[in-house]
């Protein structure tokens, strides 16, 4: 039986070469601000959860504050000192967010520059792409199970902002770390709901969304998650903004470089 070949990816109608473009605009700014975001909280949430206690030996727990890295909090006593608690669990949200489809176009373009923006050349090394149809590119297509663990963390997430309604001492405080976990949780909330598996989960593989009371249903839950999809990507980028400053926010806490305003009952 005859193999055949996967054809190389398709030539579009953009000059060729990198950056060849008839655009007068300032393309380069969107992918060259999300680059500098991207890479500034992507770095610094692999620092925290995956170095910083191990190696410091910072706290990512203060006076009933959780650092949303590490939730749910899973320190096995077989865990060594030397590995942190959040590699436990950062694998779900970080498999989540690597394989999502916004952030796989925004970082395709900015890393990759495949393109680096509508109608402009790419590198011709590129012609080679044998797109998500093979390795290692083929591994993006588990995003919807990624969705379905994504709400598991997501649920801590709103336990412990509940959690941090209380200090240390069980009283109840209202503090500027328990707004930032319960808004955190909030737009990590939106992110996961306008998912486009999710929108698919709901309504894809449809005829008639009229046909039957189920189908009826299902259509009420596509419209829902299509309100929140239609901002997928301003919830992905605010989220990944609230993740980062949640927990560099609890990392100085512990560190005693700041306080926590908060009203105490």
């Amino acid at each position: 039986m005859a193999v055949t070949e996967m054809p190389a990816k398709p030539v579009g109608t953009a000059r060729q070469g990198l950056g060849q473009t008839s655009r007068r605009d300032a393309w380069w700014v969107a992918p060259g601000v999300q680059a500098t975001v991207f890479t500034i909280c992507a770095t610094y949430l692999f620092v925290s959860g995956i170095l910083w206690t191990p190696i410091f030996g910072t706290a990512y727990e203060v006076d009933g504050y959780l650092s949303p890295l590490f939730s749910p909090l899973i320190t096995p006593d077989w865990l060594p000192s030397w590995i942190s608690p959040g590699l436990l669990i950062l694998w779900i949200p970080l498999g989540f967010r690597a394989t999502c489809y916004y952030y796989r176009k925004a970082y395709y373009r900015f890393y990759f520059a495949d393109p680096p923006g509508c109608a402009v050349g790419e590198p011709k090394v590129h012609r080679w792409y044998r797109m998500e149809t093979a390795l290692p590119f083929i591994l993006q297509n588990v995003h919807r199970y990624f969705l379905y663990l994504a709400f598991i963390p997501l649920f801590f997430l709103w336990v412990d902002a509940a959690i941090g309604l209380r200090d240390h001492e069980g009283h109840l405080r209202f503090g500027l770390g328990g707004a930032l976990l319960f808004v955190n949780a909030a737009l990590l909330t939106g992110y996961s709901l306008s998912c486009h598996s999710l929108r698919h989960l709901l309504g894809g593989r449809l005829d008639c969304f009229s046909c039957t009371a189920r189908a009826r249903a299902r259509h009420t839950a596509w419209r829902a998650a299509t309100w929140f999809n239609v901002k997928h990507m301003e919830w992905a980028w605010a989220s990944l903004i609230s993740v980062t400053a949640t927990d560099l926010y609890i990392r100085l806490l512990a560190l005693g470089v700041i306080g926590d305003p908060a009203i105490r009952l």
